[in-house]
């Protein structure tokens, strides 16, 4: 990306797992726990978020290290059977609040009508990250793929913030 682009932010929240409108289960997708540190936490963000120009495609490796070494950061990895079809990040607070701080597809598996049913995985186990879980939030922007929100918005996400800025 040359240059900077204006960026609207949009912050969704869930406030109760009841809250989760789940999509149609797709067989074959599941999702499976990475370790800390794995390295297919940078592989996966990177092959998710370099279509959209997500500043953590170009982190330097020190930046990486400072990311994978949060206290609280949790990684899952979609399958769709034995392929690496995208990524899930939480940064868990002890305060019971959960944020999703990546969630995407590869791009081989974008449009291919897996993601309502990844964001379903992925809020499931958000919710089931510790037992005192009280909200579940994430971001996206207007430079995101253009069903982000709405996938969230479909899921039982609310909107509680926007923000205008520049990336």
């Amino acid at each position: 990306m040359l240059g900077r682009v204006e960026e609207l932010v949009t912050h969704v929240e869930m406030a109760s797992r009841g809250d989760l409108l789940p999509a149609p289960a797709v067989p074959g997708l599941s999702l499976d726990v990475l370790p800390a540190g794995s390295p297919l936490i940078r592989t996966t963000t990177v092959r998710i978020g370099s279509p959209y120009h997500w500043p953590s495609t170009t982190w330097s490796d020190d930046e990486w290290a400072d990311y994978l070494t949060r206290p609280g950061l949790a990684a899952r990895l979609f399958r769709y059977g034995t392929d690496i079809a995208g990524l899930a990040d939480y940064l868990v607070s002890p305060s019971g609040s959960v944020e999703i701080t990546t969630f995407g597809l590869v791009p081989e598996f974008v449009g291919k009508g897996l993601g309502g049913y990844a964001l379903t995985l992925a809020v499931t186990e958000a919710w089931n990250l510790t037992p005192n879980v009280r909200r579940v939030w994430l971001h996206t922007s207007n430079l995101d793929h253009p069903h982000a929100l709405p996938n969230y918005e479909h899921r039982g996400f609310r909107r509680f913030r926007t923000t205008q800025g520049q990336r």
